[in-house]
């Protein structure tokens, strides 16, 4: 999909990070854009900073967990801009630690927020894009972590595999409509996510900073190198975003012992 001036992009998780490295991608692009996150101040200072490009932005905090106030964003887009052509369901939270020291208050937190968040925007957006008969494209943030598992990351990866899966599904869902589909699985990214404790909600446990996300192996990209590819993915229509050439060895040692894990034709069934 060709991105042109007067287009409109909604961006969850637009404050900081890859959020905001594709608000100023896209407003440079000419689009208009709604920005979303829990996180009101930082929102605030990157509309302006996305604003000073030329685009017309609207600021809405937002919670992604919570379905009501996603719906309550997509009708502030609509309402402001009567379209949305790119949707980007980017927030996301991350905590490590080993599974069977999960509390439940972990998996409702991460669940709601990476999970839950992308449906959320699915259900209030892509009906809405569908009817409007023009062409777009959605965006969902995932990670290597929705295509490999690792060690202390279970309810991440839990969360991550499941935003892959959807978005393999709604590729194929939407093949005759004129929306498109992405999911991006980045590594290693500078941004704060190993700091996500700061937004848990208080009625899902305490916040233990000292159980942030283990460090990723690999390089570390600047926001703005995924922000590229995302940029490229939308408009040559890639439904894989993979960020980081060392993380094929991991997806080829997975998908070999999946391959070998299969009977042969001529075994018994």
């Amino acid at each position: 999909m060709k991105l042109s001036k007067r287009m409109v992009a909604v961006i969850t998780g637009g404050a900081s990070g890859i959020g905001r490295a594709m608000a100023i991608d896209l407003a440079r692009c000419g689009l208009n854009l709604v920005l979303a996150d829990v996180e009101a101040t930082p929102l605030a200072r990157t509309a302006e900073e996305v604003a000073a490009l030329g685009a017309t932005v609207l600021a809405v905090p937002t919670d992604v967990s919570d379905r009501g106030s996603v719906q309550a964003l997509a009708d502030a887009a609509y309402e402001r801009f009567e379209a949305v052509h790119v949707l980007c369901n980017n927030a996301g939270v991350a905590i490590g630690g080993p599974l069977q020291d999960a509390r439940h208050e972990d998996w409702q937190w991460l669940i709601g927020v990476n999970l839950w968040g992308v449906i959320h925007g699915v259900e209030a957006f892509v009906p809405r894009m569908i009817a409007g008969g023009k062409p777009g494209h959605i965006v969902n943030t995932a990670s290597m972590a929705g295509l490999i598992a690792s060690a202390g990351l279970g309810i991440y990866n839990t969360t991550k595999y499941a935003v892959v899966g959807l978005s393999e599904t709604l590729s194929k869902d939407l093949r005759d409509t004129k929306l498109g589909v992405s999911v991006l699985c980045p590594m290693g990214v500078q941004t704060r996510i190993t700091e996500s404790e700061r937004n848990r909600p208080e009625d899902l446990g305490e916040k233990r900073a000292e159980r942030g996300a283990p460090q990723l192996l690999g390089r570390y990209l600047a926001p703005e190198e995924v922000s590229a590819m995302v940029m490229q993915a939308i408009e040559h229509e890639r439904l894989y975003i993979p960020t980081h050439y060392e993380g094929l060895e991991f997806w080829d040692r997975r998908a070999q012992r999946v391959h070998d894990a299969f009977p042969g034709p001529s075994d018994d069934q």
